[in-house]
């Protein structure tokens, strides 16, 4: 089967698609047919050797995916050969076929297909996470959402909009300006250098927002902190563009809370897993929700797909089709 690898440390150059040895349903896991694979600014922390680095080179990249099981290893119950799959981390995705732990897997509802169930695993899940646990937003609320027309801003200003919350977003070009408003955006604010803490304080009265969500990196930390309300929330996300550097903790102003949000604390069980992913696919079902495809790809062009996505230049998700 083929298969994409990064072979060593580094740019878009070390990925290469390659034949790998077909998987076997171990005990405990499930062999999937993939039909999509989402692609995940994680993939390009892997490369860069951000991550993974216990994992000898060259490996498989990916972690997000659909598709149809078509093995089922020794000790696997409520799965059947047939079934339609997705998974948000299962290391290896990149992949025509791959052996997955059935813990990690969910059942695809027979109203959604492939692709959107792929496209929603990971970012879905890490919007769902943000909005409900790590902030529960409430009505009224005011957040600011970053990167408001990628894949999780898309899909976090929706959650934020059914809890009854209002969404500024900010983008970072003026062509993203009507994707983040159709997902539900009062105002848009487009900036790529940091300098957009003054718009948010004039949209709010000079308050500031309740909750900030923020995965653009060291450049917008500031102006975050400066964009929140008294006693407001700063999620902060994404560690492939680094982080802010030390913090004083007695230097954070207006008794602002700030934390560090994994998606993986939303699901740490199979139990969690079951019930937040049925609760997302419900709300596309029932039109809740829209999940956005910027851009599908063939397996072979994944290293185009980093390069695009890595550009900032896309807006929703992106996948590969094996």
């Amino acid at each position: 089967m083929k298969a994409v690898v990064m072979k060593e440390v580094g740019g878009t150059d070390v990925m290469e698609l390659v034949d790998c040895a077909e998987p076997v349903a171990q005990p405990g896991h499930v062999v999937v047919e993939i039909a999509a694979a989402g692609v995940n600014f994680m993939d390009i922390g892997v490369r860069q050797g951000m991550a993974w680095t216990e994992i000898p080179n060259p490996k498989v990249l990916g972690v997000e995916g659909a598709g149809r099981a078509i093995a089922v290893g020794d000790g696997v119950d409520e799965l059947e050969v047939g079934d339609r799959v997705a998974w948000a981390y299962a290391p290896g995705s990149y992949a025509q076929r791959h052996s997955i732990p059935a813990g990690s897997l969910v059942k695809i509802p027979d109203a959604i297909d492939d692709a959107t169930a792929a496209s929603v695993m990971m970012q879905g899940l890490t919007a769902s996470h943000f909005a409900t646990d790590f902030y529960p937003v409430q009505a009224g609320d005011i957040a600011l959402v970053h990167a408001a027309a990628g894949g999780v801003g898309l899909l976090l200003t929706q959650i934020i909009r059914l809890k009854g919350g209002r969404v500024i977003g900010r983008v970072s070009s003026e062509d993203k300006v009507a994707c983040a408003r159709k997902a539900g955006a009062e105002h848009v604010i487009v900036d790529a250098e940091g300098q957009f803490a003054d718009d948010v304080l004039r949209v709010t009265g000079g308050e500031g927002v309740n909750v900030v969500y923020d995965g653009s990196g060291p450049k917008t930390f500031k102006g975050s902190i400066d964009a929140l309300r008294r006693s407001g929330t700063f999620c902060w996300y994404g560690p492939v563009l680094g982080g802010p550097g030390p913090l004083d903790i007695m230097s954070l102003p207006k008794s602002i809370k700030i934390g560090y949000a994994t998606f993986m604390d939303h699901v740490h069980t199979h139990a969690l897993l079951l019930a937040r992913t049925k609760q997302l696919f419900e709300w596309i079902e029932d039109g809740s929700i829209t999940v956005t495809t910027g851009g599908v790809y063939p397996l072979a062009d994944a290293a185009r797909a980093h390069a695009d996505m890595a550009s900032r230049a896309t807006t929703g998700k992106l996948l590969l089709i094996p």
